[in-house]
Protein backbone atom coordinates (compact mmCIF):
# COMPACT_ATOMS: atom_id res chain seq x y z
CA UNK A 1 0.00 0.00 0.00
CA UNK A 2 1.34 3.42 -0.98
CA UNK A 3 0.91 5.97 1.78
CA UNK A 4 0.58 9.58 0.59
CA UNK A 5 1.99 11.53 3.54
CA UNK A 6 2.72 14.79 1.72
CA UNK A 7 -0.70 15.40 0.18
CA UNK A 8 -2.39 14.37 3.43
CA UNK A 9 -0.31 16.95 5.31
CA UNK A 10 -0.99 19.45 2.52
CA UNK A 11 -4.76 19.13 2.86
CA UNK A 12 -4.61 18.98 6.67
CA UNK A 13 -2.74 22.29 6.90
CA UNK A 14 -5.09 23.90 4.39
CA UNK A 15 -8.25 22.74 6.14
CA UNK A 16 -6.87 23.70 9.56
CA UNK A 17 -6.45 27.30 8.48
CA UNK A 18 -9.70 27.42 6.51
CA UNK A 19 -11.56 26.08 9.54
CA UNK A 20 -9.95 28.83 11.61
CA UNK A 21 -11.16 31.44 9.12
CA UNK A 22 -14.71 30.13 9.22
CA UNK A 23 -14.76 30.07 13.03
CA UNK A 24 -13.38 33.60 13.11
CA UNK A 25 -16.21 34.89 10.92
CA UNK A 26 -19.20 32.72 11.76
CA UNK A 27 -21.91 33.99 14.12
CA UNK A 28 -22.96 30.75 15.81
CA UNK A 29 -26.50 30.03 16.98
CA UNK A 30 -27.37 30.17 20.66
CA UNK A 31 -26.12 28.54 22.82
CA UNK A 32 -22.84 29.31 21.10
CA UNK A 33 -20.76 26.64 22.85
CA UNK A 34 -23.16 23.85 21.81
CA UNK A 35 -23.37 24.87 18.16
CA UNK A 36 -19.63 25.53 17.92
CA UNK A 37 -19.03 21.99 19.20
CA UNK A 38 -21.48 20.57 16.66
CA UNK A 39 -19.79 22.46 13.85
CA UNK A 40 -16.34 21.26 14.91
CA UNK A 41 -17.60 17.68 15.17
CA UNK A 42 -19.20 17.62 11.71
CA UNK A 43 -16.31 19.39 10.02
CA UNK A 44 -13.80 17.18 11.85
CA UNK A 45 -15.53 14.05 10.57
CA UNK A 46 -15.70 15.39 7.00
CA UNK A 47 -12.07 16.47 6.90
CA UNK A 48 -10.96 13.32 8.70
CA UNK A 49 -12.67 11.11 6.10
CA UNK A 50 -10.96 13.00 3.27
CA UNK A 51 -7.56 12.81 4.99
CA UNK A 52 -7.99 9.07 5.49
CA UNK A 53 -8.76 8.65 1.78
CA UNK A 54 -5.71 10.69 0.82
CA UNK A 55 -3.35 8.87 3.16
CA UNK A 56 -4.43 5.28 2.59
CA UNK A 57 -6.12 5.23 -0.84
CA UNK A 58 -3.85 7.43 -2.98
CA UNK A 59 -6.83 9.76 -3.47
CA UNK A 60 -4.99 12.93 -4.56
CA UNK A 61 -5.72 13.03 -8.31
CA UNK A 62 -9.38 12.30 -7.67
CA UNK A 63 -9.47 14.72 -4.74
CA UNK A 64 -8.40 17.64 -6.94
CA UNK A 65 -11.55 17.13 -9.01
CA UNK A 66 -14.09 16.12 -6.36
CA UNK A 67 -12.74 18.08 -3.38
CA UNK A 68 -15.44 20.78 -3.76
CA UNK A 69 -18.03 18.03 -3.28
CA UNK A 70 -16.34 15.98 -0.54
CA UNK A 71 -15.10 18.93 1.58
CA UNK A 72 -16.39 22.32 0.41
CA UNK A 73 -20.07 21.41 0.09
CA UNK A 74 -20.26 19.65 3.51
CA UNK A 75 -18.40 22.64 4.98
CA UNK A 76 -21.04 25.00 3.60
CA UNK A 77 -23.94 22.82 4.75
CA UNK A 78 -22.48 22.47 8.26
CA UNK A 79 -21.91 26.23 8.45
CA UNK A 80 -25.48 26.94 7.32
CA UNK A 81 -26.77 24.51 9.93
CA UNK A 82 -24.80 26.01 12.83
CA UNK A 83 -24.90 29.67 11.84
CA UNK A 84 -27.35 32.12 13.39
CA UNK A 85 -27.89 33.44 9.85
CA UNK A 86 -28.80 30.54 7.59
CA UNK A 87 -28.71 32.44 4.34
CA UNK A 88 -26.08 33.99 2.03
CA UNK A 89 -24.29 35.43 5.06
CA UNK A 90 -23.03 31.93 5.91
CA UNK A 91 -22.15 31.35 2.24
CA UNK A 92 -20.15 34.59 2.22
CA UNK A 93 -18.27 33.31 5.25
CA UNK A 94 -17.23 30.18 3.34
CA UNK A 95 -16.54 32.11 0.15
CA UNK A 96 -14.12 34.33 2.07
CA UNK A 97 -12.28 31.30 3.44
CA UNK A 98 -12.07 29.79 -0.06
CA UNK A 99 -10.74 33.06 -1.46
CA UNK A 100 -7.94 33.02 1.12
CA UNK A 101 -7.23 29.44 0.12
CA UNK A 102 -6.74 30.68 -3.45
CA UNK A 103 -4.11 33.14 -2.21
CA UNK A 104 -2.20 30.30 -0.57
CA UNK A 105 -2.47 28.22 -3.76
CA UNK A 106 -1.18 31.09 -5.90
CA UNK A 107 1.80 31.77 -3.66
CA UNK A 108 2.67 28.06 -3.57
CA UNK A 109 2.44 27.88 -7.39
CA UNK A 110 4.73 30.91 -7.62
CA UNK A 111 7.60 29.28 -5.71
CA UNK A 112 7.23 25.74 -7.07
CA UNK A 113 9.36 26.37 -10.23
CA UNK A 114 12.10 27.86 -8.05
CA UNK A 115 12.15 24.78 -5.82
CA UNK A 116 11.86 22.18 -8.58
CA UNK A 117 14.44 19.44 -8.19
CA UNK A 118 15.19 20.15 -4.54
CA UNK A 119 14.85 17.23 -2.15
CA UNK A 120 12.41 19.07 0.08
CA UNK A 121 10.94 21.36 -2.55
CA UNK A 122 7.38 20.18 -1.94
CA UNK A 123 7.62 20.83 1.77
CA UNK A 124 9.09 24.27 1.15
CA UNK A 125 6.08 25.00 -1.06
CA UNK A 126 3.79 23.79 1.73
CA UNK A 127 5.60 26.12 4.13
CA UNK A 128 4.96 29.08 1.82
CA UNK A 129 1.31 28.12 1.73
CA UNK A 130 1.13 27.90 5.54
CA UNK A 131 2.88 31.27 5.99
CA UNK A 132 0.47 32.85 3.49
CA UNK A 133 -2.48 31.45 5.42
CA UNK A 134 -1.06 32.73 8.70
CA UNK A 135 -0.55 36.25 7.36
CA UNK A 136 -4.06 36.29 5.91
CA UNK A 137 -5.43 35.12 9.28
CA UNK A 138 -3.87 38.20 10.91
CA UNK A 139 -5.42 40.43 8.24
CA UNK A 140 -8.78 38.73 8.64
CA UNK A 141 -8.81 39.35 12.39
CA UNK A 142 -8.85 43.07 11.67
CA UNK A 143 -11.83 42.57 9.37
CA UNK A 144 -13.71 40.07 11.55
CA UNK A 145 -15.17 42.41 14.19
CA UNK A 146 -16.65 44.79 11.63
CA UNK A 147 -17.89 41.83 9.60
CA UNK A 148 -19.70 40.17 12.53
CA UNK A 149 -21.36 43.46 13.41
CA UNK A 150 -22.55 43.79 9.81
CA UNK A 151 -24.05 40.29 9.94
CA UNK A 152 -26.64 41.62 12.39
CA UNK A 153 -27.27 44.91 10.62
CA UNK A 154 -27.22 44.10 6.90
CA UNK A 155 -29.89 41.58 5.94
CA UNK A 156 -29.81 41.89 2.16
CA UNK A 157 -27.29 41.90 -0.69
CA UNK A 158 -25.07 39.13 0.73
CA UNK A 159 -25.75 37.01 -2.35
CA UNK A 160 -24.28 39.72 -4.57
CA UNK A 161 -21.23 40.01 -2.29
CA UNK A 162 -20.63 36.25 -2.66
CA UNK A 163 -20.25 36.43 -6.45
CA UNK A 164 -16.67 37.74 -6.65
CA UNK A 165 -14.96 35.38 -4.14
CA UNK A 166 -16.86 32.35 -5.46
CA UNK A 167 -16.00 33.24 -9.08
CA UNK A 168 -12.35 33.67 -8.05
CA UNK A 169 -12.34 30.27 -6.34
CA UNK A 170 -14.00 28.47 -9.27
CA UNK A 171 -11.64 30.07 -11.81
CA UNK A 172 -8.58 29.19 -9.71
CA UNK A 173 -9.65 25.56 -9.31
CA UNK A 174 -10.27 25.32 -13.06
CA UNK A 175 -6.84 26.70 -13.91
CA UNK A 176 -5.09 24.38 -11.44
CA UNK A 177 -6.89 21.32 -12.87
CA UNK A 178 -6.19 22.37 -16.50
CA UNK A 179 -2.48 23.21 -16.47
CA UNK A 180 -0.96 25.15 -19.33
CA UNK A 181 1.57 27.92 -19.57
CA UNK A 182 2.60 28.53 -15.93
CA UNK A 183 3.38 32.23 -16.42
CA UNK A 184 -0.01 32.93 -17.97
CA UNK A 185 -1.75 30.89 -15.29
CA UNK A 186 -0.11 32.88 -12.50
CA UNK A 187 -0.77 36.15 -14.29
CA UNK A 188 -4.44 35.31 -14.63
CA UNK A 189 -4.79 34.00 -11.06
CA UNK A 190 -3.05 36.99 -9.48
CA UNK A 191 -5.17 39.30 -11.62
CA UNK A 192 -8.33 37.68 -10.24
CA UNK A 193 -6.96 37.80 -6.69
CA UNK A 194 -6.10 41.49 -7.04
CA UNK A 195 -9.61 42.29 -8.24
CA UNK A 196 -11.06 40.26 -5.37
CA UNK A 197 -8.79 41.94 -2.81
CA UNK A 198 -9.88 45.36 -4.06
CA UNK A 199 -13.50 44.24 -3.79
CA UNK A 200 -12.98 43.15 -0.20
CA UNK A 201 -11.34 46.46 0.62
CA UNK A 202 -14.33 48.30 -0.82
CA UNK A 203 -16.64 46.03 1.19
CA UNK A 204 -14.66 46.86 4.32
CA UNK A 205 -14.96 50.59 3.65
CA UNK A 206 -18.68 50.13 3.05
CA UNK A 207 -19.09 48.15 6.27
CA UNK A 208 -17.21 50.79 8.25
CA UNK A 209 -19.32 53.54 6.74
CA UNK A 210 -22.53 51.71 7.66
CA UNK A 211 -21.15 51.12 11.16
CA UNK A 212 -20.34 54.80 11.57
CA UNK A 213 -23.78 55.81 10.32
CA UNK A 214 -25.48 53.35 12.67
CA UNK A 215 -23.33 54.55 15.54
CA UNK A 216 -24.19 58.17 14.77
CA UNK A 217 -27.88 57.26 14.52
CA UNK A 218 -27.70 55.37 17.81
CA UNK A 219 -25.98 58.27 19.55
CA UNK A 220 -28.59 60.64 18.16
CA UNK A 221 -31.34 58.33 19.41
CA UNK A 222 -29.66 58.17 22.80
CA UNK A 223 -29.32 61.95 23.03
CA UNK A 224 -32.91 62.46 21.87
CA UNK A 225 -34.17 59.96 24.43
CA UNK A 226 -32.20 61.56 27.24
CA UNK A 227 -33.33 65.04 26.24
CA UNK A 228 -36.97 64.01 25.81
CA UNK A 229 -37.07 62.12 29.09
CA UNK A 230 -35.41 64.90 31.04
CA UNK A 231 -37.64 67.53 29.47
CA UNK A 232 -40.69 65.45 30.34
CA UNK A 233 -39.38 65.07 33.88
CA UNK A 234 -38.75 68.81 34.20
CA UNK A 235 -42.24 69.60 32.94
CA UNK A 236 -43.74 67.21 35.47
CA UNK A 237 -41.68 68.76 38.27
CA UNK A 238 -42.75 72.28 37.25
CA UNK A 239 -46.40 71.23 37.11
CA UNK A 240 -46.13 69.68 40.56
CA UNK A 241 -44.40 72.73 41.99
CA UNK A 242 -47.11 75.00 40.57
CA UNK A 243 -49.87 72.81 42.02
CA UNK A 244 -48.18 72.76 45.43
CA UNK A 245 -47.80 76.56 45.41
CA UNK A 246 -51.49 76.85 44.60
CA UNK A 247 -52.42 74.51 47.43
CA UNK A 248 -50.21 76.43 49.86
CA UNK A 249 -51.83 79.69 48.78
CA UNK A 250 -55.27 78.25 49.46
CA UNK A 251 -54.17 76.56 52.68
CA UNK A 252 -54.66 79.64 54.88
CA UNK A 253 -58.27 79.93 53.70
CA UNK A 254 -58.88 76.28 54.56
CA UNK A 255 -57.24 76.72 57.95
CA UNK A 256 -59.46 79.71 58.64
CA UNK A 257 -62.49 77.68 57.68
CA UNK A 258 -61.32 74.77 59.87
CA UNK A 259 -60.74 77.15 62.82
CA UNK A 260 -64.26 78.53 62.41
CA UNK A 261 -65.71 75.00 62.37
CA UNK A 262 -63.78 74.09 65.51
CA UNK A 263 -65.00 77.24 67.27
CA UNK A 264 -68.54 76.17 66.46
CA UNK A 265 -67.87 72.74 67.87
CA UNK A 266 -68.14 70.97 64.49
CA UNK A 267 -64.89 69.02 64.84
CA UNK A 268 -65.84 66.30 62.36
CA UNK A 269 -66.38 68.76 59.52
CA UNK A 270 -63.08 70.48 60.40
CA UNK A 271 -61.23 67.16 60.26
CA UNK A 272 -62.85 66.25 56.93
CA UNK A 273 -61.80 69.62 55.51
CA UNK A 274 -58.20 69.18 56.66
CA UNK A 275 -58.16 65.56 55.44
CA UNK A 276 -59.32 66.65 51.98
CA UNK A 277 -56.57 69.30 51.90
CA UNK A 278 -53.97 66.68 52.86
CA UNK A 279 -55.15 64.32 50.08
CA UNK A 280 -54.82 67.08 47.48
CA UNK A 281 -51.28 67.76 48.62
CA UNK A 282 -50.41 64.04 48.49
CA UNK A 283 -51.75 63.79 44.95
CA UNK A 284 -49.32 66.50 43.87
CA UNK A 285 -46.22 64.70 45.15
CA UNK A 286 -43.78 63.90 42.38
CA UNK A 287 -42.82 60.22 42.42
CA UNK A 288 -39.10 59.42 42.23
CA UNK A 289 -38.79 55.94 40.78
CA UNK A 290 -35.02 55.56 41.23
CA UNK A 291 -31.89 57.60 41.95
CA UNK A 292 -30.12 57.48 38.55
CA UNK A 293 -31.61 60.57 36.88
CA UNK A 294 -31.88 59.36 33.28
CA UNK A 295 -33.52 56.06 34.25
CA UNK A 296 -35.83 57.93 36.62
CA UNK A 297 -36.82 60.23 33.77
CA UNK A 298 -37.50 57.26 31.45
CA UNK A 299 -39.60 55.46 34.07
CA UNK A 300 -41.54 58.63 34.81
CA UNK A 301 -42.16 59.41 31.14
CA UNK A 302 -43.35 55.94 30.11
CA UNK A 303 -45.29 55.21 33.30
CA UNK A 304 -47.14 58.50 32.80
CA UNK A 305 -47.86 57.51 29.19
CA UNK A 306 -49.19 54.17 30.40
CA UNK A 307 -51.43 55.73 33.05
CA UNK A 308 -52.77 58.22 30.51
CA UNK A 309 -53.81 55.18 28.41
CA UNK A 310 -55.64 53.63 31.41
CA UNK A 311 -52.83 51.11 31.94
CA UNK A 312 -52.21 50.41 35.62
CA UNK A 313 -48.57 50.26 36.68
CA UNK A 314 -47.08 48.12 39.44
CA UNK A 315 -43.42 49.03 39.91
CA UNK A 316 -40.83 47.84 42.41
CA UNK A 317 -37.51 49.51 41.58
CA UNK A 318 -34.42 49.51 43.82
CA UNK A 319 -31.30 50.89 42.12
CA UNK A 320 -28.15 52.43 43.65
CA UNK A 321 -26.97 55.98 42.95
CA UNK A 322 -24.41 54.78 40.41
CA UNK A 323 -24.66 51.85 38.00
CA UNK A 324 -21.90 49.50 36.74
CA UNK A 325 -23.01 50.16 33.12
CA UNK A 326 -23.56 53.23 30.96
CA UNK A 327 -26.87 54.69 32.13
CA UNK A 328 -27.93 56.16 28.79
CA UNK A 329 -27.62 52.85 26.90
CA UNK A 330 -29.58 51.01 29.59
CA UNK A 331 -32.22 53.75 29.36
CA UNK A 332 -32.75 52.93 25.66
CA UNK A 333 -33.32 49.25 26.57
CA UNK A 334 -35.92 50.26 29.15
CA UNK A 335 -37.57 52.71 26.76
CA UNK A 336 -37.89 50.04 24.04
CA UNK A 337 -39.23 47.43 26.47
CA UNK A 338 -41.74 49.83 28.06
CA UNK A 339 -42.89 51.10 24.67
CA UNK A 340 -43.53 47.53 23.51
CA UNK A 341 -45.46 46.79 26.72
CA UNK A 342 -47.64 49.89 26.27
CA UNK A 343 -48.43 48.99 22.64
CA UNK A 344 -49.33 45.42 23.64
CA UNK A 345 -51.71 46.71 26.33
CA UNK A 346 -53.56 48.98 23.92
CA UNK A 347 -54.99 45.89 22.20
CA UNK A 348 -56.69 44.83 25.46
CA UNK A 349 -59.86 46.03 27.21
CA UNK A 350 -59.16 48.82 29.73
CA UNK A 351 -59.81 46.62 32.77
CA UNK A 352 -57.12 44.14 31.68
CA UNK A 353 -54.37 46.67 30.95
CA UNK A 354 -51.41 46.40 33.29
CA UNK A 355 -47.63 46.70 33.40
CA UNK A 356 -45.53 45.08 36.12
CA UNK A 357 -41.95 46.23 36.50
CA UNK A 358 -39.37 44.87 38.93
CA UNK A 359 -35.76 46.06 38.88
CA UNK A 360 -32.89 45.71 41.34
CA UNK A 361 -29.27 46.84 41.24
CA UNK A 362 -27.61 44.33 43.59
CA UNK A 363 -25.88 41.91 43.35
CA UNK A 364 -26.31 42.73 39.65
CA UNK A 365 -28.80 44.61 37.55
CA UNK A 366 -31.90 42.46 37.07
CA UNK A 367 -35.07 43.55 35.33
CA UNK A 368 -38.41 41.81 34.79
CA UNK A 369 -41.08 43.59 32.78
CA UNK A 370 -44.40 41.87 32.14
CA UNK A 371 -47.76 42.67 30.59
CA UNK A 372 -50.90 40.66 29.74
CA UNK A 373 -51.14 39.45 26.16
CA UNK A 374 -53.85 37.74 24.17
CA UNK A 375 -53.07 35.71 21.09
CA UNK A 376 -49.98 33.81 20.02
CA UNK A 377 -46.37 34.95 19.76
CA UNK A 378 -43.86 33.09 17.61
CA UNK A 379 -40.27 32.84 18.76
CA UNK A 380 -37.21 32.20 16.59
CA UNK A 381 -34.50 29.61 17.30
CA UNK A 382 -32.80 32.09 19.65
CA UNK A 383 -35.96 32.54 21.72
CA UNK A 384 -36.61 36.04 20.40
CA UNK A 385 -40.18 37.11 19.56
CA UNK A 386 -40.84 37.45 15.84
CA UNK A 387 -42.33 40.71 14.57
CA UNK A 388 -46.04 40.44 13.81
CA UNK A 389 -45.96 43.25 11.23
CA UNK A 390 -43.45 44.81 8.85
CA UNK A 391 -41.47 47.55 10.54
CA UNK A 392 -41.96 46.03 14.00
CA UNK A 393 -39.31 44.22 16.03
CA UNK A 394 -36.73 47.03 15.99
CA UNK A 395 -37.01 47.40 19.76
CA UNK A 396 -36.12 43.73 20.30
CA UNK A 397 -33.17 44.06 17.90
CA UNK A 398 -31.91 47.06 19.84
CA UNK A 399 -32.22 45.16 23.13
CA UNK A 400 -30.33 42.17 21.70
CA UNK A 401 -27.58 44.40 20.35
CA UNK A 402 -27.18 45.93 23.82
CA UNK A 403 -26.97 42.47 25.40
CA UNK A 404 -24.30 41.30 22.96
CA UNK A 405 -22.27 44.46 23.53
CA UNK A 406 -22.42 44.33 27.33
CA UNK A 407 -22.46 40.58 27.95
CA UNK A 408 -26.01 40.69 29.31
CA UNK A 409 -28.58 37.90 29.16
CA UNK A 410 -32.13 38.56 28.03
CA UNK A 411 -35.12 36.24 27.90
CA UNK A 412 -38.60 36.53 26.43
CA UNK A 413 -41.49 34.18 27.18
CA UNK A 414 -45.26 33.99 27.08
CA UNK A 415 -46.77 32.06 30.01
CA UNK A 416 -50.34 32.02 31.35
CA UNK A 417 -51.33 34.99 29.22
CA UNK A 418 -48.42 37.17 30.41
CA UNK A 419 -45.56 38.26 28.19
CA UNK A 420 -42.34 38.66 30.19
CA UNK A 421 -39.02 40.25 29.38
CA UNK A 422 -36.09 39.55 31.69
CA UNK A 423 -32.64 41.16 31.60
CA UNK A 424 -29.63 40.21 33.75
CA UNK A 425 -26.40 42.21 33.72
Amino acid sequence: MKLDFYHTLFVAVTQLFLGGYVMLLIDFREPVAVWRTRWLTVVGLVVGANLAGLFFLDFWETYKRVGPLTVTTPYILATLWCSAHRDFRAVFNMATALFIGCIGNANAMLVEPLLAGHAYGEYASLTVRAVSFLLMFLVLRRFALTYRQMLRQLNDSWGVLCVIPIATFVATIYIINHPGDRVMELFFIYGLLTVCCCSYYLMYLFFERVQNENSARYNAQLSALQLSALESRMEAVKATEYAIRTERHDLRHRLQAAAELVSRGDKNSALELLDAAQKRLDEQKEICWCRPPILDAVFSSYFNQAQNQDISVEADIALPDTLPVEEGELAIVLANALENAIHANLALPQKQRKIRCKMVGTPGIMLELSNPYTGEISFDHNGLPLAQKDGHGLGVQSICAYCKKNGAVCQFDLTDGWFRFRLVL
